[in-house]
């Protein structure tokens, strides 16, 4: 029940909804695709653009079905685009439109762990950050450091936008954990 509550919170847009459904769903989508594709890098892609796949078409999402069953489907159906992607070799890029509703997603302003981010020490915060992996990083040095949109960040990175704002999310959600367990 709590579930479809935050669900309802998120298709209104609720950060800290988003932000929960991250968490609480995170481990069994990547551990769904890591066992599929034996490669946590590209585990850790899939679930990415998972989420933001789910978090822009969650209006569609029908509550007679498991949330997490149909992110498992999302996450299949990303795993087999890619899969199809290789064998192509080709890039589809994302319309204007799907960008637009992709921006949407959350709001760009400062949250509580962008606040706490920007206030720690910065030459041990630089250690914790050394810590994540490259990709992680790289979304936290262009956000917090350089000061760039999400918007300027998925240009510069040549992702969608959607996939950044998940990236950026699940990297603050990784530097906390390392944040805490240090202090």
């Amino acid at each position: 029940m709590e579930i479809i509550k935050t669900i309802e919170k998120a298709k209104l847009g609720d950060q800290v909804a988003f932000t929960f459904l991250l968490d609480f769903y995170w481990n069994e989508v990547y551990g769904f695709m890591l066992k599929r594709t034996e490669n946590e890098t590209e585990a850790e892609d899939i679930t990415i653009e998972t989420f933001a796949k789910a978090f822009d078409k969650l209006a569609t999402y029908n509550s007679e079905f498991q949330f997490n069953t149909w992110l498992i489907a999302i996450a299949k159906n990303v795993h087999l685009d890619l899969l199809r992607k290789k064998k192509a070799t080709f890039f589809i890029d994302i319309t204007d439109e799907e960008d637009y509703r992709a921006y949407n997603i959350a709001d760009s302003t400062p949250s509580a762990e962008d606040k706490l981010i920007t206030e720690q020490n910065l030459s041990r915060l630089l250690r914790y950050i050394k810590e994540l992996k490259p990709h992680y990083q790289e979304v936290i040095q262009l956000r917090y450091f350089q000061e760039l949109s999400y918007q300027e960040i998925a240009n510069q990175l040549d992702e969608p936008l959607g996939n950044v704002k998940i990236k950026i999310l699940r990297a603050k959600k990784l530097l906390a954990e390392i944040i805490q367990t240090r202090e």
